[in-house]
Order: structure tokens, then sequence, then C-alpha cells
């Protein structure tokens, strides 16, 4: 049984690993061109460029002291509501609870923040990541097809409603 646990994402080398791995998973995995790594480059970027430490962080996911995963909560531009980013689990390491884990772990700071809503977006062909959306109660809010990654895709904004602690 592999030893897994969540960390903040603040060692050198974390937010660089989030842009490769993810690059590198969704082109072997999905035939994603550079354009995916771009978006997450440019998510990790502004993270990196400031972000307020009340309430905005990423984690990152190890299994046996390796990276294996990652997720970021940023403000959104609505007030109240917070965007769940970067949910990632590599594949060697899924099946481990990792994404659940990371998704628990950024919907237990948002309460603590203050925040009343999680949003996120997402490609309908990530069924994992989706059964882990639907397991914390977001909900599907709306469908939209574009061309992206090099590819016709359709995406996917869901919305949780947080209870006020």
């Amino acid at each position: 049984m592999a030893h897994i646990g969540i960390r903040s994402a603040d060692r050198p080398g974390d937010l660089g690993w989030i842009v490769m791995a993810q690059g590198a998973a969704y082109a072997a995995e999905h035939d994603w061109n550079a354009e995916y790594e771009g978006l997450v480059a440019r998510i990790v970027a502004d993270f990196a460029a400031g972000h307020d430490p009340a309430r905005e962080a990423a984690w990152i996911a190890e299994a046996d002291g390796e990276r294996a995963g990652s997720i970021a909560l940023v403000a959104d531009g609505e007030p109240g509501t917070a965007r769940l980013r970067i949910l990632f689990v590599a594949a060697d390491a899924r099946g481990l609870g990792l994404g659940a884990r990371l998704v628990d772990t950024c919907l237990d700071f948002a309460r603590a923040a203050g925040y009343e809503r999680v949003v996120l977006w997402t490609a309908s062909l990530l069924d994992s990541a989706r059964r882990i959306y639907e397991a914390n109660g977001f909900t599907l809010v709306k469908e939209t097809p574009f061309r992206g990654f090099g590819h016709d895709l359709t995406g996917q904004d869901w919305v949780l409603e947080l209870d006020p602690q």
C-alpha cells in the first residue's frame, strides 16, 4: 500500500511539475496538444504571480514521497465564489483515492475561507473527475461544445453551493 498525503504546493519545482505532468499526461491519454499545457501554465503562472494565501491555495498529492497529483482553489470574479482548478492525478497513482482527497482538501479550505460557492470548468470526457465532483454535490449547470486542445470537445460548468459554517 502506498503512503499517500496532501501538502501545500510550496516547494521548489511543484508549480513546474503541475504544468509538465498535466501536459504530458493529457497528451498521452487524450492526444491533447500543447494548447492544454499552455492553459495549465497560465493558471499556474497567475497563481504564482500573486495570490491571497488566506483565500487561495494549491496542493500536491504525494504517493510514497513522489508528486502524484494537484489541485488549486482561486478567487473567481464573482463575490463569494471560488474556482477549483487543475485537479489532476498521475496515471500510476490513480485508484488510491488521491483525487477525492485533493477535492476534499480544496473544499475544506473554501469553506474555511468563507466562500459561498465553488465553481469549476472541465471537459466532459474526464469521467473520473466528474464522478468526484458529483460525489461532492457539484451540479452540472452548462455544457458547451468547443474546439480546443486539438479536438472537438464539450466543456462543462459545475457549481457547488457551500453550507455556511
